[in-house]
């Protein structure tokens, strides 16, 4: 197994309790902040996101730079498995680390195979030819509501039949999607509000931040708290969109009243791009209508008290258990003391090749004790001289809580004609 798939697969199941941890800090800052502006909220969430992100790929980095030299020694043909096994041993780490691996790399696929097949579709509604009665009307009254909004780039318009909600996608050329069923059914004025929500959303670039959420559900996708906390920032992006709107419309009460439509006709939610029915409506409502000071609920709070100690636990068990571990170490040969295996003769001169695995224990004095054959080369006088060969070098012991300790050792020898 490569260094790397090692350390990818350690990393993601460090980041359990690092996700754990960003989620329990999340939410007791949250808390504290339930009170405070939408915005504080909002940015609060991008750091926690942004560090469940930036926390593992730094582990990996580190990993990678830590282990890379271990992980390429080689001693004049010698190639030393990354892995350390004893007889003993019923749970084999490399097998379970390619199996985590490959079982995430397989699931990320499938949800990047998602979003890609999303953002397709929103690219082809939004090159659809407009040819709507009242598309020109729509695209007039979006113009000047860009110019309001102090927008200059150019904001297209589509109106799609198969769409539920308006929605907003593209960054440098946006494009807001209009439903049909809307422009048909729904007052001017309230449809008016919702595309005013869709130019805040333009004009906050929040177009470019989701589709970072959704490249982070992917990589992180197995970890709740990931999930919780991009859900938790797109329920303040909405506030913060709702808020931008009324205040450019000047009229709370009509956005409420657009989002009250909405709400009665139970629109889908999308998410690979803004869409104005995003978030709970029920708490956009009130929140435009009758903002309140929400009061602490105590249940909750000894819930958050209970992760926090959790969290804490979980930090200092990993970061002993890191320690501990970093101190503990496999033997380690000394180059001076090995010699290259001698080619019997009669191998040599009938060109006989293979790869012989051997299993060799070395002792707490740092020499070899016993040696076996755990996969031959399928030539008994190679096997004999790869063996005859390691049994005289002299290695540092393994290191196991700060003891030399006797430790079974899995190496493979190539014997290649060059």
């Amino acid at each position: 197994m490569s260094a790397f798939i090692l350390a990818l697969g350690l990393t993601l199941m460090h980041f359990l309790w690092q996700g754990l941890l960003i989620g329990g800090a999340t939410a007791i800052v949250l808390t504290l902040l339930r009170n405070s502006r939408a915005e504080h909220r909002y940015l609060v969430g991008c750091c926690a996101l942004l560090t469940c992100l930036g926390w593992p790929a730094l582990d990996l980095w580190q990993r990678l730079s830590g282990d890379a030299a271990p992980a390429s020694a080689s001693f004049q043909g010698l190639q030393w498995a990354t892995g350390i096994a004893s007889e003993d041993t019923w749970f084999d780490l490399h097998t379970s680390v390619r199996g985590i691996v490959s079982l995430w790399a397989l699931c990320a696929a499938v949800l990047a195979l998602r979003m890609a097949t999303g953002l397709l579709w929103i690219d082809r509604a939004s090159r659809q030819p407009g040819n709507h009665p009242e598309q020109h009307r729509w695209e007039a009254e979006l113009a000047r509501m860009a110019q309001r909004f102090g927008i200059h780039r150019a904001i297209g318009l589509r109106v799609v039949d198969t769409l539920a909600s308006p929605i907003t996608a593209g960054w440098w050329r946006p494009v807001v999607l209009v439903p049909a069923a809307l422009i048909s059914g729904m007052p001017p004025d309230l449809l008016q509000a919702l595309l005013a929500h869709e130019m805040a959303h333009i004009k906050r670039h929040d177009y470019l931040i989701n589709l970072l959420q959704n490249v982070i559900e992917t990589l992180l996708f197995y970890h709740p708290a990931v999930w919780w906390i991009s859900r938790s920032i797109r329920i303040e992006r909405e506030l913060i969109a709702d808020d931008v709107a009324a205040r450019q419309l000047g009229e709370p009460r009509r956005l409420a009243l657009a989002l009250s439509e909405l709400e009665r006709l139970r629109f889908s939610h999308h998410q690979l791009a803004q869409a104005a029915n995003g978030g709970d409506l029920v708490m956009r409502i009130q929140h435009l209508l009758r903002p309140a000071p929400q009061s602490l609920n105590w249940k909750t709070a000894l819930a958050m008290l209970g992760v926090a100690v959790a969290c804490v636990s979980v930090y200092a068990e990993a970061t002993a258990a890191d320690k501990s571990a970093s101190s503990d170490r496999s033997a380690i040969v000394d180059f001076k003391t090995c010699a290259k295996p001698v080619w019997p003769a009669e191998a040599l001169a009938a060109e006989h090749t293979g790869t012989v695995q051997l299993n060799f224990l070395v002792g707490a004095n740092g020499k070899v004790k016993d040696t076996k054959v755990d996969r031959s080369s399928g030539h008994a006088d190679l096997d004999e001289a790869a063996r005859a060969g390691i049994a005289k070098c002299q290695f540092r012991p393994a290191i196991k809580g700060g003891k030399a300790i006797e430790k079974w050792q899995m190496m493979q020898y190539v014997w290649t004609l060059e």
